[in-house]
């Protein structure tokens, strides 16, 4: 052990006292009265971000919202959160979108548009342009539950949310004249049906709109409508004009129209198809809006609006509600310590994490389900959610949010079996609304409920979900036997299920988007069934899944490549194929850069991917040693620069879910200094307070839910458990407050230079380990970091303080 030099030796003498001090003090953790106001909406606008920077609400179901026209020409869209900060236009602002998420997008649904000429050409001719208006960043704002600005055409937009409805205020100019657009047919991408209906003398205007197809221009499986959303609007200003389209056909005085865009050869609307209707309020003036939604009925869109918004109800009101409610959401976590720009990207990944999955159930419990039938809310359940990207948020946002709030947890658990008794038992790896997208690979739900339960969500009927995740993976359904929707959409749970129950791997042939990726996949979830039985008692299952989990050992090849072995596909009758990219003419030798068999990622992306038997892998590698010098190689360049993303199929794409828990694996090696500058390195670079300050696509909240544990020190890496892996926390300190026990973390010494851990304390005893046990994230408690700019090569390094990895049991 090396000893301190007397400098050490003063310093953690002054970082003690500093963290005796915190402690003792109350005010070291007051409140920060309006953490909203350190959010920025706009970060992770651009640079494939995808996020929406409108109104919402914590979880809501409203997201009222600009949709901008595309910033590509070639494009259809701005981009799949609607809105793309380099957009110089507004085609409307629609009452949904989901946050993050990539493909083409979808929702985007009910754009209202404000303008001052007369209609005299079918909005639908071109609608992302037709109509559209001019904007700049200097005539916008946006703020948690609100969104500001000033349309080129003078109008003036003030957008406000509560859980099911929104509020609007159009300010037009006194001189011009004031139509509002109701682009009922124009969802994102498209739509099948849509209806619409003014009632003139009551001011209300409700339809309703027939949507889906997301992904659909990847293939026809998803190139269908799955979900109608009804809508009731109440304007308080009289209508002295109204008009309709539909098509190209435009009908001056008529009240009603119907007819969806259709989703086009290609997965796109094409022009000169779509319906809406217009209205108009005399000349300039405020007209003021309410709106409800819902995705059952009409019925259930008015009820949902007058319980959140009495009449009289006006924009402001309904904005410092929604403020108020982010503030007691974002309050949750409080910091204090960073820079104000690491204030900032710390609260506003946690914004956007505890965005989705998004409200799905009405006011009174009914809701949409999977089979296309009005259920209820289950005994004890809330809230029915919805939007689940379970390939991106098993990692790590589902941990986060039940942790925060365990009977959300709870109720997210069980939104996800109610969604799999109504598809047949199938537990769809991606869902949107009331549709099964299938998209992305692996089988995600079971990692999915294991991480909720694993968190201290424990409100739902957990022995059914087991016994349900368990009959999927023991049971292949003529789905998980079809290559329909293969690669990016395969329809079954279990693609080539029957191939790995036989052969113990997916095998090149099979469904499967890559099979190597899909092997790696399911050994996750393999092991978190194992860990969620362990957690029930159920000792059989926990051991029979425990040992399915090491089918991981059948793909990997050992002489692979000169610098080592690599997973790799492999064919049935256990050979190893050759690799074709997409580039390549013609099959050709295995090399680390293929992508051949894996999933927006590469051989060498993936090679890490076994998070529950990290110890396991390592021997596979050679020990250690060997696997250290491949991190390094993989995270650094050959000039020892950070290569984290972007830098090549070699090296890490931090922006994406394949590599996301590749920087703790130091941890394991004994060398967590590593881990503790990289992933500081990583908050200090990619993150951001700007509009590309999200790497890649937050996916649903996932990316930012990694930033905001990263930045409070530690992360969730073992799916289906709650074992938190230490790196060093980049505040001096930080309150998670639980119902079940409150968290704090103190670091005095914590600074943007300062990410070596010295010394750690839990719960004020000594620890070396550089992980935390489940207790304490069910539990809480107190964790102690001394943090100095020099690596303690000493700590976490011995025998039994690396985290555990779980093999055959």
């Amino acid at each position: 052990m090396a000893y301190p030099t007397a400098m050490q030796a003063a310093r953690r003498s002054v970082s003690r006292a500093l963290i005796a001090a915190l402690l003792a003090s109350p005010s070291a953790f007051a409140s920060q009265p309006d953490p909203a106001s350190l959010v920025n909406p706009f970060v992770g606008t651009t640079n494939g971000g995808n996020v929406f920077p409108g109104a919402t609400m914590p979880f809501g179901m409203v997201q009222f919202s600009p949709e901008a026209t595309p910033v590509n020409l070639k494009r259809m869209i701005a981009a799949p959160g609607g809105y793309e900060y380099r957009a110089t236009q507004i085609r409307g602002f629609s009452l949904t979108n989901v946050e993050g998420w990539g493909c083409a997008g979808a929702s985007g649904d009910v754009p209202l548009m404000p303008i001052t000429e007369t209609i005299t050409e079918s909005p639908s001719k071109d609608f992302r342009h037709n109509y559209a208006a001019d904007f700049t960043h200097a005539d916008e704002k946006a703020e948690p539950g609100s969104y500001r600005v000033k349309l080129g055409n003078g109008v003036q937009v003030a957008l406000a949310a509560a859980t099911r409805m929104g509020a609007a205020t159009f300010t037009f100019p006194a001189d011009k004249a004031a139509r509002i657009l109701v682009r009922t047919s124009d969802s994102e991408v498209g739509s099948t049906d849509a209806h619409t209906g003014i009632d003139r003398a009551a001011g209300i205007v409700t339809g309703s709109v027939t949507s889906g197809n997301f992904c659909g221009y990847i293939g026809t499986e998803d190139r269908r409508p799955y979900y109608t959303l009804y809508f009731v609007a109440r304007f308080d200003r009289p209508i002295t004009e109204t008009g309709a389209w539909k098509d190209e056909m435009v009908m001056p005085g008529a009240t009603t129209s119907a007819g969806g865009t259709g989703f086009g050869p290609t997965g796109f609307p094409e022009t000169d198809h779509g319906s809406g209707v217009w209205l108009g309020f005399g000349t300039g003036g405020e007209v003021h809006l309410r709106v409800g939604i819902s995705y059952v009925s009409e019925a259930n869109a008015r009820a949902n609006l007058e319980a959140e918004s009495a009449a009289g109800t006006a924009y402001d009101q309904v904005a410092a509600r929604a403020r108020a409610a982010w503030n007691k959401q974002l309050s949750q976590i409080e910091i204090e310590g960073g820079t104000e720009e690491q204030r900032r990207v710390f609260t506003t990944a946690l914004y956007h994490a505890t965005m989705t999955p998004t409200t799905y159930s009405d006011i009174n419990g009914e809701y949409t389900g999977m089979d296309h039938k009005v259920h209820h809310v289950t005994a004890g359940q809330t809230v029915q959610y919805a939007n689940f990207s379970g390939w991106d948020v098993y990692r790590s946002q589902f941990q986060l949010l039940t942790w925060l709030d365990p009977k959300r947890g709870s109720d997210i658990a069980q939104s996800l079996e109610n969604q799999s008794q109504q598809d047949n038992g199938r537990w769809d790896r991606w869902t949107h609304l009331s549709g099964a997208t299938h998209v992305m690979n692996g089988d995600p739900a079971a990692a999915a409920i294991a991480d909720i339960y694993a968190f201290g969500g424990r409100a739902f009927d957990a022995h059914a979900a087991l016994k349900s995740l368990v009959h999927a993976a023991d049971v292949p359904t003529k789905e998980d036997l079809s290559h329909d929707g293969c690669p990016v959409e395969c329809v079954g749970q279990r693609p080539g299920l029957d191939q790995w129950l036989k052969l113990h791997y997916i095998p090149t042939g099979a469904p499967a988007w890559g099979p190597a990726a899909d092997t790696l996949e399911d050994v996750s979830a393999e092991f978190s069934i194992s860990a969620l039985a362990g957690h029930l008692g159920d000792t059989a299952i926990q051991h029979r899944f425990g040992q399915r989990a090491q089918y991981w050992k059948n793909i990997w090849n050992p002489n692979a490549a000169p610098d080592g072995g690599y997973f790799m596909n492999r064919n049935a009758d256990g050979t190893w194929p050759k690799v074709q990219d997409d580039n390549d003419k013609a099959p050709r030798d295995f090399t680390p850069s293929t992508e051949d068999g894996f999933v927006e990622g590469s051989a060498a992306q993936y090679v890490w991917m076994v998070p529950f038997n990290v110890a396991g892998l390592f021997d596979q590698m050679g020990g250690r040693d060997k696997a250290v010098a491949r991190l390094d190689r993989f995270f650094y360049d050959e000039k020892g620069a950070p290569a984290v993303t972007k830098s090549g199929p070699l090296h890490a794409e931090l922006d994406n879910e394949p590599s996301i828990e590749t920087p703790w694996l130091y941890d394991f090696a004994a060398q967590p200094w590593k881990t503790q500058q990289l992933v500081r390195q990583v908050l200090n670079t990619i993150w951001k307070n700007a509009p590309d300050g999200i790497p890649g696509n937050d996916d649903l909240g996932e990316m930012s839910s990694w930033a905001v544990f990263a930045m409070m020190g530690f992360y969730p890496e073992i799916p289906g458990r709650a074992e938190l892996v230490l790196g060093s926390p980049l505040f001096t300190s930080v309150t998670v407050h639980r119902a079940n026990g409150d968290v704090r973390i103190i670091a005095p010494a914590a600074a943007t230079n300062t990410p070596y851990v010295q010394a750690v304390k839990v719960d004020g005893k000594p620890s070396s380990k550089t992980w935390l046990p489940e207790s304490f994230a069910l539990k809480g408690g107190t964790l102690e970091f001394e943090l100095s700019a020099t690596p303690n090569k000493s700590w976490g390094t011995h025998p039994g303080d690396e985290p555990p990895s779980f093999g055959a049991n």
